[in-house]
């Protein structure tokens, strides 16, 4: 019987150090899989001990793609519940390419910045071509910048090596915990290791089985309600920019962006506040209304009412963690573009893209155009990752999915399908705009998953939390 290439990997000894009230390793995987004998991969890995008794590891993941595990697990007294941290030692993996895992560096800082506030929603062929331009630009710096790794960065090699991670940690079975692009890391787990699955949450919901265009529509739809819903919200608050009611305020929300396009505002560092600067700010803050929605309207209300852009562009800052001196601090921007475009490339064109800005616009007003036009990144992407289809995870024990209603990244559909497809998926729905569930101020949905978690307790059919 031939040696079993991946054996060296599955049975290495980790060399731990102490990092700051956790422990930190390094786990080696293949770069690539059909070549498991050739060049390696270094995976960062930290672990924070249960505050009591172990009863084993659960891993984490916060989603993206190109979101650090990493971080995430060392912020693990805000990310589970108490009962959940005095239980469990809670693990983070970055993701190949991502964060400490050997990460990718595709842009330089300016082009970065130029690709955010280029003119996302084109009027002209010549604006057009610049989207195309600019997608291309992409592939070169990665092709020119990170030869090797850029090309494995897909799901299903990262979900592989979750398994060696696991193994060399000495785990049995793999506990999870997945929020948003986190679930389908730990989907196609469940379904190329359905054995090795032990407690495994999916929360907010992406994907595995659906194209980039079936994504980026059903998110200009969620993102779209999400929208209207902070317009009622504004209109209700007593200090919106916008008067008027609910419907009144989103066309003059809408209004704002579209005249950004030929009068992008200015700023105080110097940049301008341009139509894409402008609509990715109020998107990348309808993510969790408790917090996100004052601050948006803040924003806004600087904008209109003293024709400053800075508070808005502050808050693009801080959501791709760009510092005040031009640094984008990770390479999620990079590793967002590697992932994605791996795993659901567009096989359309620049035509297709007008077809379709054309046609979501109807259905998505306020962001339907500039998602369409957003495709064309993806489009003719040279490394495409391995596609396993609808998840079934047969033979995998109970899963727990979490799904939002209101949810405008991860529709609460996807959540649906997916706990449906699953030979043992149990649903879990919030009724509420938000985007994932667990610890976001349902004690409903946080019971049932310590419960899950705890206890292997499933709820009794779908579970619906208000």
């Amino acid at each position: 019987m031939e040696p079993d290439p991946l054996a060296p990997y599955y049975d290495q000894t980790l060399d731990w150090r102490e990092c700051g009230g956790a422990e930190c390793t390094k786990v080696s995987v293949p770069l690539d899989y059909d070549d498991p004998t050739g060049q390696q991969v270094q995976l960062a890995l930290t672990k924070v001990p249960a505050t009591g008794d172990s009863i084993g590891a659960l891993f984490v993941n916060p989603g993206g793609p190109g979101g650090s595990a990493f971080d995430y697990a060392k912020a693990a007294d805000f990310i589970v519940s108490p009962a959940i941290r005095e239980s469990f030692d809670i693990v983070g993996v970055d993701p190949r390419g991502v964060g400490k895992s050997e990460p990718i560096r595709c842009l330089t800082d300016t082009q970065i910045d130029e690709i955010f506030a280029s003119d996302g929603t084109p009027d002209s062929p010549e604006e057009g071509r610049q989207i195309v331009e600019d997608s291309a630009l992409i592939v070169e710096a990665c092709e020119q910048n990170a030869p090797e790794l850029w090309r494995h960065m897909d799901t299903v090699s990262v979900a592989r090596d979750m398994d060696i991670a696991r193994s060399a940690l000495g785990e049995p079975v793999l506990n999870y915990l997945g929020k948003s692009y986190g679930t389908a890391i730990g989907a196609l787990y469940a379904e190329l290791f359905p054995s090795f699955v032990g407690r495994m949450v999916l929360d907010g919901v992406l994907p595995t089985d659906l194209d980039q265009e079936e994504v980026s529509l059903g998110q200009a739809i969620g993102f779209e309600e999400a929208v209207t819903n902070f317009a009622g919200d504004c209109a209700a608050s007593g200090d919106c920019p916008f008067p008027g009611d609910a419907q009144q305020v989103l066309g003059e929300l809408q209004a704002f962006l579209d005249d950004l396009d030929a009068n992008p505002l200015p700023t105080q560092d110097g940049r301008e506040l341009t139509q894409s600067l402008g609509s990715y700010a109020v998107l990348s803050f309808l993510y969790f209304p408790d917090g996100d929605y004052p601050r948006l309207r803040g924003g806004l209300t600087k904008a209109v009412e003293q024709g400053d852009g800075t508070a808005l562009l502050a808050l693009v800052d801080e959501r791709t963690n760009r510092s005040g001196d031009g640094r984008y601090l990770d390479n999620s921007t990079d590793a967002f573009y590697a992932v994605s475009c791996a795993d659901l490339p567009f096989d359309g064109d620049e035509q297709r893209a007008m077809q379709l800005a054309d046609e979501w616009e109807t259905s998505a007003p306020t962001f339907g155009s500039a998602l369409a036009w957003g495709l064309l990144v993806c489009a003719d992407w040279p490394a495409t990752g391995e596609r396993t289809g609808a998840v079934r995870a047969t033979g995998a024990p109970p899963i727990l999915v979490l799904s939002t209603t209101g949810d405008p990244a991860t529709p609460y559909e996807w959540g649906v399908d997916l706990a449906r497809g699953l030979d043992d998926g149990h649903l879990v729905t919030w009724d509420a705009f938000n985007h994932t569930a667990y610890l976001e101020g349902s004690s409903c949905v946080d019971d049932a998953v310590d419960a899950y978690l705890l206890a292997g307790q499933v709820p009794e059919g779908d579970l619906a939390c208000t």
